[in-house]
């Protein structure tokens, strides 16, 4: 198999002596569905930055997509997550009053996509997540698990190697919580690379892959073939 995310001895040192990260290996192959899961101030949030190269290691290696991340400027950095990385984030951050398709559509803005080539390329991911019936439809007229799945279609339209979900479930309640972590199965299934970060023990015990990260440490390493995002109902 094929890396996507590889990390070897990355350790990653605040101002004041704070070690957020403390040695960590880590690696997730092409196609896996990954849950990294722990509680507030574990580290996983700083985890999730070095994997999405939103930030740099005090010391170790990280490689993502095959590229080392500390031989990068930071515009090539830059196009790296651009070409490589799709982001979830909790808060869906959907322009208002804009519709579904446009905010798609401007998640290639920054890959030199002509406007007509993105609105088409944005109407096909927001069929892949169920909403082909809501292209026009703005954020203010969507049930939040549906913004939501508008966040996914974002996030996957320019088909990035690797798919950083940061609690993707947090505001959402459990009925739309469910319906976005089906979406995110079907991607996988599909051949995206996922990797969900979240502090809730059910999301993370649905997942076949499960990291556990406490005290800037990942302390177990998890697979179980009979979990699935579809348990969570």
């Amino acid at each position: 198999m094929t890396a996507v995310v590889e990390l070897a001895k990355v350790t990653k040192e605040f101002p004041g002596g704070v070690l957020a990260l403390r040695g960590v290996d880590l690696r997730v192959d092409t196609g896996e569905l990954v849950a990294m899961v722990g509680p507030s101030g574990s580290g996983k949030s700083t985890l999730l930055n070095m994997i999405g190269t939103l930030d740099r290691p005090s010391q170790g290696q990280v490689r993502i997509a095959g590229y080392d991340v500390a031989q990068l400027s930071d515009h090539e950095l830059s196009a790296l997550r651009a070409q490589h990385i799709g982001f979830i984030f909790q808060q869906f951050h959907l322009a208002d009053g804009v519709s579904a398709l446009d905010n798609v559509a401007d998640g290639l803005l920054y890959a030199g996509v002509a406007r007509r080539e993105r609105r088409r390329r944005a109407g096909e991911a927001l069929e892949r997540v169920g909403l082909a019936d809501r292209l026009e439809h703005r954020s203010n007229q969507m049930s939040g698990g549906e913004r939501q799945r508008v966040a996914v279609a974002r996030a996957v339209v320019g088909e990035p190697s690797l798919v950083l979900a940061d609690e993707p479930t947090g505001n959402l309640d459990t009925a739309s919580g469910a319906e976005v972590l089906a979406t995110l199965r079907n991607l996988n299934a599909a051949g995206a690379t996922v990797v969900i970060i979240t502090h809730d023990l059910e999301v993370a015990a649905a997942a076949p892959r499960r990291i556990h990260i406490r005290d800037g440490l990942v302390v177990a390493d998890e697979t179980s073939e009979a979990a699935g995002m579809g348990a969570l109902r």
